[in-house]
């Protein structure tokens, strides 16, 4: 079986996806923080019958990211890493005159380095794999200016650059970059606790991705939005 490494996969997009691919007979290893949550989500997706590995963490600790890559040897190897955890930087979201440096550091070490770290840590599993693909989560926020989200957006703007970088290095990998567009998920709570209009669930996102994985488009940038489209 095809083993993925998804890290933020507790909840939102990251346990939506983690479900649909074990429905496809993925084994899986799965990151987030909040080790009760964790357990709960890896429990429900045993019930597909595939190995699900959990490892509560922070991915911006190396030991915890490189037990994430020797769970998935175990298994077999890595077909797929999905960046997914993300951190705001501030929560709420505050504007850059208020912006604190340690907000931003941690949105960089979270969002950036701790991505690239993974992947220098699965590369040569996923340079082995039959069809080895990287997947990062953006934002709109990368690509616009929208007040007080620099912070997050810079972050996710330096990970679109890096994911760019690595796909061209690595011709023979599938090195994605997904903006997801808007979802009710607790980061998008915590950024902006005041917006109250409702958002699509995160599960919605998820046939865009996996279209990405049926189709092995090339490597780059897409939109959730223009994936769903023709998606039934």
């Amino acid at each position: 079986m095809p083993v993925a490494i998804i890290t933020g996969a507790s909840k939102g997009l990251g346990r939506a996806l983690a479900g649909a691919l074990a429905a496809r007979g993925w084994d899986l290893v799965l990151d987030a923080r909040t080790p009760e949550t964790l357990e709960e989500t890896a429990a429900a997706l045993g019930a597909y019958g595939t190995r699900v590995t959990a490892l509560p963490g922070d991915v911006s600790d190396a030991g915890h990211r490189a037990g994430l890559v020797s769970a998935a040897r175990r298994l077999g190897g890595v077909d797929l890493l999905v960046s997914n955890a993300s951190a705001l930087g501030a929560q709420p979201l505050v504007r850059l005159e208020e912006l604190p440096a340690a907000g931003l550091r941690r949105a960089l070490e979270v969002n950036v380095v701790a991505a690239l770290g993974l992947v220098q840590e699965a590369l040569p599993l996923l340079r082995a794999a039959p069809a080895g693909a990287v997947l990062t989560v953006s934002s709109d926020a990368a690509a616009e200016a929208y007040e007080t989200w620099a912070g997050y957006g810079a972050s996710k703007a330096a990970l679109d650059q890096l994911a760019a970088v690595l796909g061209v290095e690595e011709p023979g990998l599938r090195v994605w970059a997904v903006d997801p567009g808007d979802m009710a998920t607790d980061l998008y709570a915590a950024a902006v606790p005041d917006d109250d209009d409702p958002r699509p669930d995160p599960g919605s996102v998820v046939p865009a991705l996996l279209r990405l994985l049926d189709e092995r488009p090339a490597s780059g940038r897409y939109g959730a939005p223009a994936l769903l489209e023709g998606v039934r």
